[in-house]
């Protein structure tokens, strides 16, 4: 009788197997279910990005960025508080930072850029307003994205590209026609 009795192990074995296996496709469905709605999310943003309201506000701020003399703070923070957004959702990881970088990754940067040189525009309004939070995520999202760029391309003259792509992107939305 001291032998194992296969009758009372294989069905438990069994049944650990499949609740394993259970869970294990629970969690691979659950990863696929936040992909889609990370992607879905995006396309909604990007859509409401194009449309006329920040169409507008793109125009608006990238003008006021690119102008010589700029007044305390521009009369827009539609784009700021938009990407403000972005970085909230992808800090928390409801959207993934790949998706967010190739959907966006080019305005974070041309915008952040343009608000940070020559003059670090963020700094100024924390220290105006005493609250050291503002556009945190929105800084906290292109400087990553900024990182994964330099380790992309790496060299000197990163900084200086990165100030003419900024200028150019910003040209662009300048031009935008209040809606397409």
């Amino acid at each position: 009788m001291g032998g194992i009795d296969l009758t009372v192990w294989v069905p438990i074995l069994a049944t650990w197997v499949l609740a394993v296996g259970t869970l294990v496709f629970a969690f691979w469905q659950l990863r696929q279910n936040q992909r889609l709605h990370s992607a879905s999310t995006l396309l909604q943003l990007r859509d409401q990005f194009s449309g006329p309201r920040y169409r507008q506000a793109r125009r608006t701020l990238s003008t006021w960025l690119l102008g010589d003399e700029r007044t305390d703070e521009p009369d827009d923070w539609e784009v700021g508080l938009f990407f403000q957004l972005l970085g909230s959702l992808t800090r928390t990881r409801a959207i993934e930072r790949k998706l967010v970088r190739d959907a966006f990754g080019t305005w974070i940067t041309a915008y952040y850029t343009r608000m940070t040189r020559p003059v670090d525009l963020l700094a100024r309004w924390r220290a105006q307003s005493k609250d050291p939070l503002i556009f945190a995520d929105f800084e906290w999202l292109a400087h990553r994205i900024i990182e994964e760029e330099r380790r992309r391309a790496p060299g000197p003259g990163f900084d200086e590209t990165l100030a003419e792509e900024a200028r150019y992107v910003l040209e662009g939305d300048a031009r935008l026609a209040p809606s397409p």
